[in-house]
């Protein structure tokens, strides 16, 4: 079987490598732009857990991915110290937009009165100095790499307003570049207002304790436990989910349309082939089981073109735009049983329209 499997295929090489290389089209839609999704949200994450507050304190909707509203009142700060088990507190102004260097993905900026917010979250100036004037800002090592500046430069935020860039922070915690919130509060008009409150417990104190005063004090608002943006960070992304599913179901369409194409139209040209088998006594099943072996064997060089294509292009795009990529075992496996589930699916209308084939007319025809 394996033998006649392979020979069919090199019969019409071209069509082959078309029919291969449509399935590793599935194949590469899902595990790259799955891997790309999954390395946003990683990166985001890590950079979150960089906090060492326990607690977010904020608005429904404050801490989506794309909110940049500054609908949290600061007086709330003196109002969480307050309450029993809290220890400090730092407001946090957030704005988001499209990157200004045509890169994939997004900008995000902070506001924060730095002082506080680095003895909190045990972060420091490692080059340079903290923002003082309404015009600076700080990067971490990351930004300032990708953007090829130094201590110094003014880079363009908030459309097309200049900045300088003061100094430099590392770990990288929260956005990339941080402002003094009293700028932010100015550009966008929003005295007083912050995006969300960054609360640390006293030590030894449950976090999940001080939450639930929290809410039982302040009710109406969202608390966060810190931890928990590793657990649902996937939901703090609007549209992640359907996106991923239709990348899903647009894989397993191109798998499928192409072994469809390529098998019906080689049932078509492979009508005398099968009229001899079947009058040489193969049976219907044989038939069938030889057209989806055929699928089957261009699933699988599909899968495997596919993977090698998708981890080449990954890391060459990683290396171009600085794109974090993290593929999964669980992604990998879908790419693979939609590419092999495709082509045999793809498969089985040709294969039973050669199945069908009367070998008594075949042979009086031809």
């Amino acid at each position: 079987m394996l033998e006649l499997v392979v020979a069919n295929l090199k019969v019409r090489p071209l069509r082959t490598l078309i029919s291969i290389t449509g399935v590793a089209i599935g194949v590469v839609l899902v595990v790259l732009f799955t891997g790309l999704a999954q390395g946003m949200i990683g990166e985001m994450v890590k950079r979150a857990t960089n906090w060492k507050a326990e607690i977010v304190f904020t608005r429904a909707g404050g801490m989506d991915l794309t909110s940049s509203t500054l609908n949290v009142s600061t007086a709330y700060a003196e109002r969480l110290l307050e309450i029993e088990g809290v220890k400090s507190v730092v407001p946090v102004g957030r704005y988001i937009s499209p990157s200004t260097k045509g890169r994939f993905g997004l900008q995000q900026i902070e506001g924060v009165d730095w002082k506080p917010f680095a003895e909190m979250n045990g972060i420091g100036i490692v080059e340079g100095r903290a923002p003082l004037a309404d015009n600076e800002v700080i990067v971490d090592r990351r930004q300032l790499e990708d953007d090829g500046l130094k201590v110094g430069d003014s880079i363009a935020l908030f459309g097309n307003k200049n900045y300088t860039v003061a100094g430099v922070f590392e770990p990288p915690s929260g956005s990339r570049i941080k402002m003094d919130l009293a700028s932010m509060q100015s550009v966008l008009e929003a005295d007083n207002k912050c995006t969300y409150i960054l609360v640390k417990v006293l030590d030894g104190v449950d976090p999940a304790i001080v939450a639930a005063r929290i809410n039982e004090a302040l009710p109406g608002n969202k608390v966060h436990l810190t931890s928990d943006f590793v657990i649902d960070a996937h939901e703090r992304v609007p549209g992640l989910g359907t996106f991923l599913n239709i990348l899903v179901g647009l894989g397993a369409f191109v798998s499928t349309i192409f072994v469809l194409l390529s098998m019906y139209t080689t049932i078509t040209e492979r009508r005398k082939e099968i009229g001899v088998l079947r009058s040489l006594g193969a049976s219907k099943g044989f038939v069938v089981r030889t057209i989806e072996s055929e699928a089957l064997m261009i699933g699988l060089l599909g899968v495997v073109l596919g993977l090698i294509f998708a981890f080449g292009s990954a890391k060459l795009i990683g290396g171009l735009f600085k794109l974090d990529f993290e593929f999964t075992s669980g992604w990998i496996g879908v790419a693979v049983l939609i590419a092999v589930a495709g082509s045999l699916i793809g498969a089985l209308y040709p294969a039973m329209r050669a199945a069908a084939i009367d070998p008594a007319e075949v042979m009086a025809n031809e």
